[in-house]
């Protein structure tokens, strides 16, 4: 267990590094809106194509060669879960410090309690 005064440091950390994998999914979604944006509009230009069933299954086809497509979404899933694990770890450091304080209010509490009864008893 850490020292106390390490939670706020440790906490300020694991809420950075929680942003700093918000900011790179952000990025990722960008890059994901902009290839599903180009392959409506593929579909939507092709004059062959007659009711949006048609243009649907015609962006799932473009979609599905794009290989970057691919990779940003694959990406995309992976930054999902680390940025899952992050905010869990960021929410376990803030429980430890919860834990950490009240264990040390305890203490005091008791050393409080102890020397008061000395007191009482005369030591």
């Amino acid at each position: 267990m850490m020292q106390l005064s390490h939670y706020p440091g440790a906490i300020s950390q694991a809420a950075q590094r929680a942003n700093e994998i918000d900011s790179q999914l952000m990025a990722v979604q960008y890059q994901v809106n902009r290839f599903e944006g180009n392959a409506d509009r593929t579909a939507a230009f092709e004059m062959d194509l007659k009711n949006d069933a048609q243009r649907k299954a015609r962006r799932f086809e473009v979609l599905l060669v794009n290989q970057e497509y691919q990779k940003s979404i694959d990406t995309q899933i992976r930054l999902t879960v680390d940025k899952a694990n992050a905010i869990a770890h960021l929410e376990y450091l803030r429980n430890q410090f919860s834990v950490a304080k009240l264990e040390a209010r305890l203490a005091i509490a008791q050393q409080l309690s102890d020397f008061e009864s000395r007191e009482l008893v005369g030591l």
